[in-house]
């Protein structure tokens, strides 16, 4: 970022002590952002921009703005005494106040007197909205069908609630819908339309599909060591998988969260089929022979698309399901960044590890060294993390739209060897370590989303 960027709060001033289209400053802030004084410019506040004249006073402090109480009301009245960054931008004449970050996700619908529930990444909206409070800016959550060209309905957090509040549009976007469905609709194509006319970022763009994730990493030459085999379920891959592999996973292409896998397992010229659901729901466990095992999985697939998927004699935890979740967000400078790094460990009676199945998370020093030597268990923390961002970088690049933040699930097999045996675009948020009040994902998605703000801004300049 420039050097002529400042932490500045917006004070309203009473209407008969300055002019409506008039904004104050200190000298040594005006001297800092690089502005002539008594000259006019333009103030960029989210997509509204207003023409205004800059007046140097010397009793305002250094840290703050002080603008016509009707003019800060114009561009929004939740704005005031908000700490925010500014910018000015010599060449168009144009002072950027920002950033204005907006979460979108569904919200179901509440009485006027009740406050909203955002559903698994709630108290995630408090720690983003806690660290952008701090560090500049303006945080607030909606629901697309409340998007439109002029406004947003949306909720911003004020006196420890949320509040709705019709608000300005945003500088950039973080996509959390949960549903592919709901991304798939046309109200959310003609919210996208809105972000496009505008030109709002938006990332994570999408869900990405599991079959579309292993067919970019494979574009890679130096990842293909460390991927199973993959490929889409059909009976020809089928046998061809049962005849190579002792185990092999079939999963949805489309699947989340642990839900509607499959494991099979040879034994002798039988094949035993486990599902994924929870205990209280599973099936019982079937056996079935080699030849007509395929047929007997139509009730299970629901007309759905699935990859099949080699089985790896991972490594477990106490006869466990164990893998690792990194979690991996891009910085201020566009590289990417490991910011979390867990064990997970599956629930009794499931051979997935997923969170939503009731695994559990634990350090993965401490399950790594119940199996290695700690040098080796060390060295293998690093690798993963090493190729959580190789993986990371391959998908950025090959993927249409913004990726900034992805989850990577890595095995560890008997010899030490990791695998990639996931990735998803839009992880959970209830597996991180949450000792510390806001969290380092929580950290890195605000500043990425100061960068996307900005970067336009700073195109403006050269």
């Amino acid at each position: 970022m420039s050097d002529n960027l400042a932490s500045i709060k917006l004070v309203p001033i009473g209407i008969e002590d300055i002019s409506e289209r008039q904004i104050c400053m200190s000298n040594r802030l005006i001297k800092r952002l690089g502005i002539n004084p008594k000259q006019k410019l333009h103030v960029c506040f989210g997509k509204r921009i207003s023409k205004v004249k800059v007046t140097e006073i010397a009793n305002v402090p250094h840290d703050e703005i002080h603008l016509n109480e009707k003019f800060l009301n114009e561009l929004s009245r939740v704005f005031q005494h908000h700490k925010f960054l500014v910018k000015y931008i010599q060449a168009t004449e144009m002072l950027y106040i920002g950033p204005i970050i907006g979460l979108v996700t569904e919200i179901p619908a509440i009485h006027e007197d009740q406050e909203p529930n955002f559903g698994s990444i709630h108290t995630f909206c408090k720690e983003l909205n806690q660290f952008v409070t701090n560090a500049g800016g303006f945080f607030y959550v909606f629901h697309y069908q409340d998007f439109s060209a002029e406004s947003v309905n949306g909720y911003y957090f004020d006196d420890n609630k949320w509040v709705s509040a019709n608000l300005p549009l945003p500088d950039v976007v973080y996509n959390r819908i949960h549903s592919r469905r709901s991304e798939q609709t046309r109200l959310f194509t003609t919210f996208r339309n809105v972000l496009e006319q505008f030109s709002i970022p938006m990332f994570n763009d999408r869900f990405l599909s599991k079959w579309e994730v292993y067919q970019q990493l494979m574009q890679e030459d130096s990842i293909h060591p460390f991927m199973p085999e993959t490929r889409l379920l059909s009976q020809e891959n089928f046998y061809e998988f049962i005849e190579q592999y002792e185990s092999i996973f079939i999963k949805p292409v489309h699947g989340s969260q642990g839900r509607n896998i499959m494991k099979l397992v040879k034994e002798d010229e039988h094949i035993i089929i486990q599902t994924s659901k929870t205990p209280q729901q599973n099936h019982p466990i079937k056996e079935y022979f080699k030849n007509d095992v395929f047929y007997r999985l139509k009730p299970y697939l629901h007309n759905r698309i699935y990859i099949i998927q080699q089985g790896i004699p991972l490594i477990n935890f106490v006869d466990k399901t164990m893998d690792f979740r990194i979690l991996v967000h891009k910085n201020q400078r566009n590289l990417w960044d490991v910011t979390s790094l867990v064990a997970r460990i599956s629930a009794e009676q499931q051979f997935v590890s997923n969170l939503a199945k009731g695994g559990k998370i634990m350090k993965p020093l401490v399950v790594l060294t119940s199996f290695f030597k700690k040098d080796t268990a060390v060295q293998l923390i690093a690798l993963m993390k090493e190729l959580a961002i190789h993986a990371a970088e391959i998908i950025s690049r090959n993927t249409n739209g913004i990726t900034g933040e992805l989850g990577i699930d890595i095995g560890i097999d008997n010899s030490g060897m990791p695998w990639i045996i996931e990735v998803n675009s839009k992880p959970s948020k209830n597996f991180e370590d949450s000792l510390t009040k806001i969290r380092p994902s929580a950290k890195a998605i605000i500043q990425f989303c100061t960068k996307l703000a900005l970067d336009g801004v700073l195109e403006m300049e050269e």
